[in-house]
């Protein structure tokens, strides 16, 4: 019995393997990937938070930083041990680029916390500045109903051009049609 379970056990190294693995297929669907520092934050807090992000279509992950760097390199997308130090939580966003950072921003700013480091946008870099601009984007619904508030109302006054002018002519015809019949 002793035996079997010693097969079954798993090395440290080979569950380290088997979590950059998985962090790494993570980063790779991420449309988006957002690092900030966590201190600060309560274990209900994070669990708080990750539900927020969740409900933007992310995921908040807090794993050793080394994992996720080797994760990043995997990705191709370079991350130094300088830009990971401290507590760091991943933000990943998978449907919405935007909306699982605007989750995070909102709880910064309610409880002061996370503090955005850097990030990701596709491959492209963000820093501290970028990340922080992104998350007051307004959200893709909102823009979204922006454009087709804008497409929209110069064919309202077209309408409205179009429909003033047929109301002209009927009243021309009516006045005619009363001068004629008088």
């Amino acid at each position: 019995m002793h035996l079997m379970m010693d097969k079954v056990k798993k090395t440290n190294l080979e569950l380290k393997k088997e979590k950059v693995a998985e962090i790494a297929k993570k980063v790779e669907r991420a449309k988006t990937i957002v690092f900030a520092n966590y201190h600060g934050l309560s274990a209900s807090q994070i669990s708080e938070l990750r539900e927020k992000v969740k409900e933007g279509g992310g995921e908040l992950i807090v794993a050793k930083n080394t994992l996720i760097s080797r994760a990043m390199s995997i990705n191709h997308l370079p991350v130094t041990t300088n830009q990971l130090a401290g507590p760091t939580a991943t933000l990943l966003s998978y449907e919405d680029e935007i909306a699982p950072i605007k989750k995070a921003a909102e709880s910064a700013k309610n409880l002061g916390f996370p503090k955005f480091k850097f990030g990701f946008f596709g491959k492209d870099f963000l820093d501290m500045e970028a990340v922080e601009n992104l998350a007051k984007i307004l959200p893709k619904e909102v823009l979204q109903a922006k454009v087709v508030g804008s497409l929209s109302s110069p064919i309202y006054g077209i309408v409205g051009v179009l429909s003033a002018n047929i109301r002209n002519l009927i009243s021309v015809l009516d006045q005619k049609a009363s001068q004629s019949s008088a």
